[in-house]
């Protein structure tokens, strides 16, 4: 039960500080500074270190669509794919109940039209992308994180360095996806502050759902293409 609780308590962690620095970002005369690059390098940062805190334990997933990538990758074992996921969405949960109680429910607030650090598309877009556009986004930042993810933790040359490097790989997708979707990226990341703000957020989420777990699939399968994939007794 130990990886399972360390994913709980991780995701809970990472979808806290992004969907916080997100609201942070656009409440009224507060950190007016911080724009989207400020946003993604929390979500960098708290990825670098949950990490290297949890990785001994878990593997670090915190993250529905590495989770999918690892099965296919043969990483992890079928058994612990639906205790993970169960793991990762209730650790959103709690992290978005979290900033709810501190917070409350501010529609001004999020990089997107439907507020609270939610993703969307159309009218809840910077760009006004569609969903089809968004959909084909959020498969490519999550193929970039996730094919990232797979190689650096298999590299034993990074040794220390790969927490960094991994944190970078998500602040730099949410850099490019951030005023386009929101970039979402992690299926647990997206569905809690949905489910918390209802409404157009709500209806626009299987988008946010769906496609990184496809992006996490797709990255896989090239780098099983690729080689260096580890045989089931190698999990997590």
């Amino acid at each position: 039960m130990r990886k399972y609780f360390a994913e709980l308590v991780g995701t809970a962690l990472l979808v806290f500080f992004i969907c916080g620095a997100m609201v942070v970002r656009d409440l009224p005369n507060v950190y007016e500074g911080i724009g989207f690059i400020g946003v993604a390098l929390a979500g960098g940062l708290v990825m670098s270190a949950m990490y290297y805190s949890l990785v001994n334990l878990s593997g670090a997933h915190l993250n529905p669509a590495v989770t999918l990538a690892m099965l296919i990758d043969n990483r992890l074992e079928a058994k612990d794919l639906l205790p993970y996921f169960l793991a990762q969405f209730v650790g959103g949960f709690i992290g978005v109940g979290i900033l709810y109680l501190i917070i409350g429910d501010h529609d001004s607030v999020g990089l997107v039209a439907g507020g609270f650090g939610c993703n969307g598309y159309g009218e809840a877009s910077f760009a006004g992308l569609e969903a089809t556009w968004a959909f084909v986004v959020e498969i490519m930042l999550s193929f970039c994180f996730v094919l990232t993810f797979l190689k650096i933790s298999l590299d034993s040359r990074l040794q220390g360095a790969s927490g960094i490097a991994i944190g970078l790989a998500l602040a730099g997708v949410m850099i490019v996806g951030m005023p386009l979707t929101g970039a979402s990226v992690n299926p647990a990341r997206s569905l809690a502050p949905a489910c918390f703000k209802g409404g157009m957020a709500l209806t626009q989420v299987w988008v946010f759902v769906l496609a990184p777990l496809i992006g996490g699939a797709l990255a896989a399968l090239c780098h099983l293409v690729m080689g260096d994939s580890v045989s089931e007794d190698d999990d997590l």
